[in-house]
């Protein structure tokens, strides 16, 4: 019962998929396809594939993380007709377990949320590599892993980088992740943030995000940088930059958001000050080196739900939340409601572009194409009856002009 709430909730708040999955039912679009997702299993996620489902397609879920599904949504969604193989805190044996059910529907399109489902087609699963027309990846951790994949021309099909889209990243990464990281955050820990040091590694979209809030709360934010190019953006933008040597001694909360793995190991627990809280946003627990705060620490305990203590040999305590995993999913609800209306709507209509065109389609990664783009957000400005001006014919001829 619980769990149909959320997804009515959820859909109450989500005009611009409405409108799509209404088109989808309407014209049968999606009649004859089998969809296999693996995305965070929350109610947003549960309306996406209704919303396909609805559309004429056969949809199997799993979730893209051990710790982000919300086992009250995942119950309510199989109602729906939907084959739904997620559970919150499997192992990752059984994780991987869940992927492979998804598949063995034979896919025609496939909806990744971090490339395990691509990579799983390409190395285990070639019984049913063949039926797939092409998928459509969420994530920038993913859309690198399938870039990898073309590199060493291994990909077997097209795959949309929905991540790239403009609809997508300029929003669900810096507004989406900025508000739900933090929402994670202080939900798991309720400590205040003004006044504390926030160290911030990373300055892509989901970074700038999270540095944003930070700075809103009234905290003082540093900011940890490989790229010279984002380092002199944080600059630009009001934040102190160091290395991570240097933030570790003085940060009281750390939030990672790299995509990159081991971004904060012993070199750097070993400088943190007693009770510093650390926090991952990026796609898997990787950033935070668990082996290693584990291998130093000489006890640790749950000292509060989704908080981890771990004590160090002087005595030092370093909390870590949702073990290390996506932070605003292990200890939260994830995006806002209306974000992930933009997010889906962006994977919902590049399904529909990969069955209208996967026979033009090379086995590569495709960026979003911008016709499509701008429509997705003409559609959301319609949804939420926002007007803006046009171009009239003379700006239009002096815009043109050569």
């Amino acid at each position: 019962m619980e769990g149909k709430l959320k997804i009515d909730w959820a859909k109450e708040h989500m005009p611009l998929l409405n409108n799509i999955e209404k088109e989808f039912r309407e014209k049968r679009l999606l009649k004859d396809t089998r969809i296999s997702i693996a995305l965070h299993l929350e109610a947003k996620t549960a309306n996406l594939a209704i919303a396909l489902s609805n559309g004429g397609a056969e949809v199997a879920i799993t979730s893209s993380n051990p710790l982000t599904t919300q086992d009250d949504v995942a119950d309510a969604l199989k109602e729906f007709g939907i084959k739904v193989f997620a559970r919150r805190g499997i192992s990752d044996k059984e994780y991987i377990k869940n992927c492979n059910r998804v598949l063995d529907i034979k896919p025609h399109i496939i909806i990744d949320d971090g490339g395990d489902l691509v990579n799983l087609l390409h190395t285990e699963r070639g019984d049913v590599i063949r039926n797939v027309i092409g998928a459509c990846e969420e994530t920038t951790t993913g859309v690198e892993r399938d870039r990898l994949l073309e590199k060493k021309k291994l990909l077997s099909f097209p795959v949309i980088a929905v991540n790239n889209a403009k609809c997508k990243h300029l929003f669900d990464n810096r507004y989406g992740t900025g508000q739900s990281a933090w929402d994670g955050i202080i939900r798991t820990t309720n400590v205040n943030i003004a006044g504390k040091n926030v160290v911030v590694a990373g300055y892509g979209w989901v970074g700038k995000g999270i540095a944003m809030r930070a700075k809103g709360f009234g905290a003082r934010v540093i900011v940890t940088e490989v790229d010279p190019i984002k380092a002199m953006e944080a600059y630009m933008d009001g934040f102190e930059i160091m290395r991570m040597k240097e933030a570790a001694k003085l940060g009281d909360i750390f939030v990672t958001a790299t995509g990159n793995t081991d971004v904060i190991d012993a070199r750097y627990f070993e400088r943190m000050k007693d009770g510093a809280i650390l926090a991952n946003a990026g796609h898997f627990d990787v950033e935070v080196k668990m082996k290693d705060l584990k291998k130093i620490a000489k006890g640790f305990r749950e000292v509060r739900k989704n908080i981890t203590e771990y004590v160090l040999r002087d005595g030092r305590r370093l909390y870590v939340l949702g073990e290390g995993r996506l932070v605003n999913l292990a200890c939260a609800d994830g995006h806002p409601i209306e974000i992930m209306d933009l997010s889906f709507a962006v994977q919902a209509l590049s399904v529909e572009y990969l069955l209208k065109n996967s026979k033009n389609l090379k086995a590569q990664v495709y960026e979003v194409p911008e016709d499509l783009d701008k429509n997705i957000a003409e559609k959301f400005l319609s949804a939420y009856k926002i007007k803006i001006d046009r171009l009239t014919k003379e700006q239009i001829n002096y815009l043109t002009k050569l």
